[in-house]
């Protein structure tokens, strides 16, 4: 009779342990999303690109890098943004369909641009 009121207070205990695991893990999913709400409030524009140059407004002034990628996946731009604002000078680029990437810490956005 011991035996199984000892079994079920230590089941008790393993379930407990587990639960707080999981609220723990739900915290840290939380503050995630959280730390991916400030790229997320990012303006890129104008799009379409029709004067040769990207504005990049930024909520933050942390240091975020931007690449810039053609449709094959090849990186053609790369450089990093340490203010509010950047300009990109895309005049040398043809016209299509390009992503950009901004990527921040251990988190990133992609955005399509398309260049006339």
């Amino acid at each position: 009779m011991k035996e199984k009121y000892l079994y079920i207070l230590l089941m008790l205990v393993i379930t407990s342990f587990s639960a707080q695991a999981q609220t723990a893990k739900n915290n840290v999913a939380t503050e995630q999303v959280k730390a991916d709400s400030s790229l997320d409030k990012v303006q890129i524009f104008p799009n379409p690109v029709t004067n040769g140059k990207i504005f990049i407004n930024a909520e933050t002034a942390s240091s975020k890098t931007v690449e810039l990628y053609d449709m094959l996946g090849k990186r053609i731009f790369i450089t990093e943004m340490s203010g509010y604002q950047k300009e990109l000078n895309v005049t040398n680029l043809k016209a299509g369909v390009y992503i950009l990437k901004l990527s921040e810490k251990n988190n990133s956005i992609t955005r399509k641009i398309v260049i006339k």
